[in-house]
């Protein structure tokens, strides 16, 4: 039986091995295309419906493609950034208008990328909008008033705001290529797609620092996003981010999210498949300060850096902070991330967006040119010509 608005689970030919081995970073350029293309595919998704009508996104005028930079000691242009990088798909928006649209490696604007990590900085913007919506009451709430089954663990005295700041203090390792992992044995539960298993695992961890006192980038905390938001709101993620966003927004594809199990939650810390397009009208969607659907103020507190145990961080809620050329984390430019080179790159001041997907050898540390030093360079092209 097929459970409505799901992928039948027989539809989903992509060996769960496979998802192993890319986490490992242990493909081959063509079988890692072949996975990340259609990662939809992997496990049960839920949709994320589109609207009747797409917002269209108008064509601008730009010099980019003569762009040049530098980036670790080597003089690079966009080509460099684009070949070595292994990007599947380049998108910049400047003043709402397509600067530049590229696509690589058989892909086009129909395909529907993973976002991998990018899904964290979308699933707070839901907690925000929940907030506005008035589902939940304060961000200094006890994650437990939500989630009943963290009340007896190390969770139990973490706040929501801790919790989307990542400083929760609950023991992580987020290595992707070592099998102990506390982020591998998430994936393990995945695939073994039993519901409730992932937030059981969770609830389990114990604590190695005072709440709020320590920084530590945790997966984990992005899923238990899914059951705060599931029990704020009443909605499956997929259904919330089409109700406030996706449809609204005028997005032109359908978008999927994967699933913990077949009718199960949805894992809030990634596994979102939609097109180059449609992440940019999200990126253009919080560059305009995400008006009417998060509370006033929000972007400021979520594009960081935050403070947390007396060392500034440079990270928000979900969203990774961008330095500047001088290497100040200056509080304007912000980006989402996920592994193998996702981005959406959001900078006010030049009123510009960048998405970028790709599929890079190794989920972190494999950048050939610096992402950070080509949207400096991209900013700074975009503020001399505008």
């Amino acid at each position: 039986m097929t459970v409505p608005n799901e992928t039948p689970q027989n539809e989903m030919p992509q060996p769960l091995a496979s998802i192993r081995d890319a986490y490992a970073g242990k493909l081959f350029p063509c079988q890692q295309l072949a996975v990340f293309g259609e990662t939809e595919r992997v496990f049960p998704t839920r949709v994320i419906r589109r609207g009747r009508q797409s917002r269209p996104l108008p064509l601008g005028h730009s010099s980019l493609r003569d762009l040049v930079f530098e980036s670790n000691g080597a003089s690079c242009d966009i080509y460099d950034f684009v070949s070595r990088n292994r990007v599947v798909g380049l998108l910049v928006l400047a003043g709402g208008r397509i600067a530049l649209e590229h696509y690589d490696f058989g892909c086009d604007s129909s395909t529907r990328w993973m976002s991998m990590s990018m899904a964290k900085s979308i699933s707070t913007t839901l907690v925000g909008a929940a907030l506005r919506d008035g589902c939940i009451g304060s961000l200094d709430d006890p994650l437990r008033d939500y989630v009943p089954e963290l009340a007896g663990g190390a969770y139990a005295a973490v706040t929501i705001r801790q919790l989307l700041l990542m400083s929760s203090g609950v023991q992580w390792n987020e290595d992707h290529t070592d099998p102990a992992s506390e982020r591998r044995a998430v994936l393990e539960l995945q695939i073994a797609q039993r519901p409730g298993s992932i937030l059981k695992f969770m609830s389990e961890l114990p604590r190695v620092a005072r709440p709020g006192r320590r920084w530590n980038y945790s997966t984990g905390e992005t899923y238990l996003l899914g059951p705060l938001l599931k029990a704020a709101t009443g909605r499956w993620l997929a259904d919330y981010l089409s109700e406030k966003i996706w449809s609204p927004l005028g997005m032109e594809a359908d978008a999927t999210w994967w699933l913990e199990s077949p009718g199960g939650l949805e894992t809030a810390g990634s596994g979102i498949n939609a097109t180059l397009r449609d992440y940019a009208r999200f990126g253009q969607f919080i560059l305009a300060g995400g008006e009417p659907v998060l509370p006033h103020g929000w972007l400021a507190a979520a594009g960081g850096p935050t403070d947390i145990g007396g060392e500034q961080i440079p990270y928000g809620y979900m969203w990774w902070t961008l330095p500047s050329p001088s290497g100040a984390y200056s509080g304007s430019a912000f980006s989402a991330r996920g592994i193998f080179g996702q981005r959406i790159y959001i900078d006010p001041r030049s009123q510009l967006v960048v998405v970028i997907c790709s599929a890079r050898s190794k989920p972190t540390g494999d950048q050939a040119v610096s992402d950070d030093d080509f949207f400096n360079a991209v900013a700074k092209c975009i503020g001399v010509h505008s």
